[in-house]
């Protein structure tokens, strides 16, 4: 996924002369096409990923569309307040791309567990939450962004994730909106990021006759969609390699609550939400091994 949305980002900057990539001392193996190919635009600033973001956002009020590159935490936890004050405050063109989404650095332990970021990101004023599926919603989301003014999150988990769109059948990556996967009756999956295609599987596997949808972007739902699920689906389950708290799950929630109160729906869909359960995990393992160990499986509803 990661290598898919660089790629994207080096064709995009043949042609938007505008963007900008930072790098806070990593990514080898992935960024020297870009590196390579446009060294005035490109800037590795050390492990210093504070110092970076404001870099960026520096870069970014002289005219560039900034994307900074680290490592799940390092970027987002790390620089909260330099993303609150540099970046967002000022609407600063800065689009910040986190690799190792949940726990795709799982062996690395707690410190490289991104799984608090989207509670973080989510809560900053202007700021939009792209978590992408698959290398086709990647990419997607990678032209997106060259596009979009204004602060931007990616997380993306690390590589080797598989494509979930066949027979060259196009996502739906639209802030606000849903990418159908699956059809089906009476339950609807919403997920997001990596573990999509997990749950496409058990889907699969156990013959549930489940819909199932990918969510590339998190949070600002279209009331009018939202509003057509709840009418077509009386079950949901949300889905995310994230904390529980503040997640992907709780915008859904909060959104769908906020149409039963605007008296816009009538009676509340049963929401259960599938995430981690609110703690640390401190063992090292596998990516599916913690997957298993915090409970992301539709095996535990």
């Amino acid at each position: 996924m990661r290598n898919t949305f660089i790629n994207t980002l080096c064709e995009l900057a043949e042609v938007n002369k505008d963007i900008f990539l930072v790098c806070g001392d990593l990514g080898f193996s992935v960024l020297e096409p870009f590196a390579s190919r446009f060294p005035d635009r490109f800037l590795n600033a050390g492990i210093a990923e504070q110092n970076m973001t404001a870099v960026a956002a520096g870069l970014a009020l002289e005219g560039y569309n900034v994307f900074t590159y680290s490592i799940g935490n390092f970027p987002t936890l790390r620089c909260l307040e330099h993303i609150r004050y540099d970046v967002a405050y000022h609407q600063a063109n800065v689009k910040i791309i986190a690799v190792g989404a949940g726990y795709a650095y799982g062996p690395q332990g707690v410190s490289h567990h991104t799984t608090e970021d989207i509670a973080a990101l989510r809560s900053i004023p202007g700021m939009i939450i792209g978590s992408p599926a698959d290398p086709t919603e990647a990419s997607l989301m990678a032209h997106f962004m060259s596009r979009y003014q204004g602060p931007g999150y990616v997380r993306l988990n690390k590589t080797g994730e598989p494509a979930i769109y066949v027979n060259d059948s196009q996502p739906v990556i639209e802030p606000g909106r849903f990418s159908p996967i699956r059809e089906g009756i009476n339950t609807l999956v919403l997920s997001t990021g990596a573990i999509t295609h997990s749950i496409l599987k058990e889907l699969e596997s156990q013959n549930r006759n489940w819909a199932l949808s990918s969510a590339p972007f998190i949070g600002n739902y279209d009331r009018k969609l939202l509003l057509e699920l709840c009418q077509m689906y009386p079950d949901i389950v949300t889905v995310e390699e994230h904390q529980s708290n503040g997640g992907f799950g709780s915008s859904v929630v909060e959104a769908i609550s906020d149409l039963y109160a605007a008296r816009e729906l009538a009676t509340m869909p049963r929401v259960r939400r599938i995430a981690i359960p609110n703690k640390f995990i401190g063992t090292s393992g596998s990516q599916e091994y913690l997957r298993m160990q915090a409970g992301l499986s539709l095996a535990t509803l």
